[in-house]
């Protein structure tokens, strides 16, 4: 049994207010597009842990809020640990599967050693599932995992009262709630792609559902548990401007033309409502710069820079006065190496997400 206590006393005295509030304001400034840096890359002193924190598989704190709490505390343990420039920040750890929960869908879990959490097994019936999802058009708050994970909030806040470190430099982030077309995606899983083609109407349907969803999913949340504050955000340890990042790693699957006629219109609905970053996972040159067309998103967030066209990703980004996130630095390097300039747009770092596996 683990003894939360032990380990919120050990956070809290390692905290550091005046480098807490120094990192904050040097993420402000970078987001602000105030960096005077060719790229931006905040550190701490490392705050090295005064007990031992020991390793709790991702699969047993998905069954036990206890364990939720004291991993996702761990995050910030670690990051303290390490040193690096990435905000403290927590978050409701239940993944890819939470909105699709509610309509059913099966969790698929790896083995413990694999760390990572589940996903979201498709609808048995794929295109006739989603279409029966689309005629009920009904997201119930009671069911599936949205329970747990606002109740992984709440317990947050009350396990952290007593300790003011803690509440005031460690950020409750948004749940992983994908978006419009990565949620349909996830209910039908390789179906969706034919029904592009043979169902454009039905897949509009689901979209424009999934987007009402999303919606009325971060307004709960964020009336529930306030966001950084000032118009910003933190996700993975990252500040941005606006209040989400919607999660677009099914868009690398289809062509900028498709992204423009079955994806932008629903990201630009959410987009306009809470403004933010893109994140996306794999190759997304291709799409970026639609991406970054749409009115109120200020930055992206990306992996794997080696399979992309870094030009075009630059040219959509900093070049247009948008920001990047989390850029492994191996990328940097290579962008410094061929005279590349970044703008002082670009954050040096990995994501909390990259290096934590999940």
């Amino acid at each position: 049994m683990i003894e939360l206590c032990r380990f919120l006393e050990d956070v809290e005295a390692r905290i550091d207010a005046a480098q807490e509030k120094r990192i904050a304001a040097e993420w402000e400034n970078f987001v602000e597009l105030k960096c005077t840096d060719e790229f931006f890359s905040p550190h701490r002193v490392p705050a090295p842990p005064r007990i031992e924190w020991p390793r709790v598989p991702v699969n047993h704190a998905f069954h036990d809020m206890n364990l939720m709490l004291y991993t996702q505390l761990k995050t910030v343990s670690d990051v303290l640990e390490k040193g690096g420039g990435l905000m403290l920040c927590v978050r409701s750890n239940y993944g890819t599967p939470i909105i699709p929960s509610v309509f059913g869908t099966e969790l698929l879990f790896l083995p413990d050693d694999a760390d990572m959490l589940p996903g979201a097994l498709p609808l048995p019936d794929g295109v006739e599932s989603l279409r029966a999802v689309v005629e009920e058009h009904n997201f119930d708050f009671t069911k599936g995992l949205v329970p747990r994970v606002f109740e992984f909030g709440e317990r947050w806040k009350e396990a952290v009262a007593s300790y003011p470190n803690i509440s005031r430099y460690v950020h409750l982030y948004n749940p992983d709630l994908q978006g419009p077309f990565p949620l349909v995606d996830s209910l039908t899983g390789s179906d969706l792609y034919y029904a592009l083609f043979d169902e454009p109407e039905l897949v509009h349907e689901a979209l424009d559902f999934m987007t009402e969803i999303y919606i009325e999913f971060t307004r709960r949340w964020q009336e529930r548990f306030a966001p950084y504050g000032r118009g910003y955000s933190v996700e993975w340890g990252l500040l941005h401007k606006g209040l989400t990042v919607v999660r677009n790693d099914a868009i690398v699957n289809i062509s900028e033309s498709m992204y423009r006629e079955f994806a932008m219109p629903y990201d630009a609905r959410v987009y306009k409502e809470f403004g933010g970053c893109m994140h996306f996972c794999g190759k997304g040159d291709h799409f970026v710069g639609a991406a970054c067309e749409i009115e109120g998103v200020s930055g992206i967030n990306m992996s794997q820079p080696e399979l992309n066209d870094m030009e075009k990703i630059y040219r959509a980004t900093v070049d247009q006065g948008k920001i990047i996130i989390g850029m492994p630095e191996p990328e940097i390097a290579r962008a410094g190496a061929c005279g590349r300039p970044l703008r002082g747009l670009v954050h040096s770092g990995a994501a909390l997400s990259a290096y934590r596996n999940f």
